[in-house]
């Protein structure tokens, strides 16, 4: 997949995609990441990207001319074109699968009071938020968006389905993680844990995903509860909870 972010501050970038797992995946060609100074395509010679509002207001709107030039340097014209804003809707697991399907995505972090919205109406296909408040620019949150949408192509975390049973992928929160030592401090691993019977295992982290969603996300839990496709050993486990 190729991904190009369009950014006031390219620097802020440069270590965050380049460590750990996206890294890797950078050096081993499955993502291609492209950091684009929007400074760059000004036409002012002072390189100035913002003025003042029409209709006056506080704060300065990044200018339509350097961010259209920049899109169409990169011929975003049929592309996916992403503008990161509190205005969007707000971002998560299903629309993360949506994004991984596409080759290529692009990403526009606004600054200041925002964009002015022609580039939204001519370029825009998407404007997603990342949670009800409001940051100083939207390059953090395409950066939220850019794990979380990378970790699901094929071949960036080494083994594709090592992200199955984790939050919200499955419709519930993720069960405890234990790791050795099997006692540290008198606080033990669970006996299932260390059974070694596969079956009672896998029932109990089950058990443990749905009373965790429960107790967090009550949304979560009662949507997945009402699902038409569970299986009679997940209506059996869920009674199970209940009943408790």
């Amino acid at each position: 997949m190729r991904i190009d972010v369009l950014t006031l501050f390219p620097k802020m970038f440069e270590d965050p995609l380049g460590e750990s797992i996206i890294g890797r995946a950078r050096e081993k060609d499955i993502l291609d990441i492209n950091i684009i100074n929007i400074r760059d395509f000004s036409n002012d010679k002072h390189k100035k990207v913002d003025d003042y509002p029409y209709g006056g207001g506080a704060g300065m709107v990044m200018q339509a001319q350097p961010i259209f030039s920049a899109l169409e340097a990169i011929n975003a014209r049929d592309c996916k074109v992403i503008y990161m804003s509190p205005k969007g809707k707000t971002f998560n697991q299903h629309i993360a699968k949506e994004l991984a399907k596409e080759n290529k995505l692009i990403f526009i972090c606004g600054h200041y009071e925002g964009i002015d919205q022609r580039v939204i109406d001519y370029w825009v296909t998407d404007e997603i938020s990342i949670g009800d408040y409001v940051l100083t620019g939207g390059e953090l949150p395409a950066m939220v968006v850019i794990d979380a949408v990378a970790r699901l192509i094929p071949g960036v975390l080494g083994q594709e389905e090592s992200y199955i049973d984790e939050s919200f992928y499955s419709g519930l929160l993720e069960y405890p993680q234990y790791t050795r030592p099997s006692e540290f401090r008198n606080l033990k691993v669970p006996d299932i844990l260390l059974s070694g019977n596969h079956k009672k295992i896998d029932e109990w982290r089950k058990l443990q995903a749905l009373n965790i969603t429960k107790k967090n996300r009550p949304d979560m839990f009662k949507k997945y509860i009402n699902r038409k496709d569970l299986s009679n050993e997940e209506k059996r486990l869920i009674k199970l909870l209940i009943e408790e």
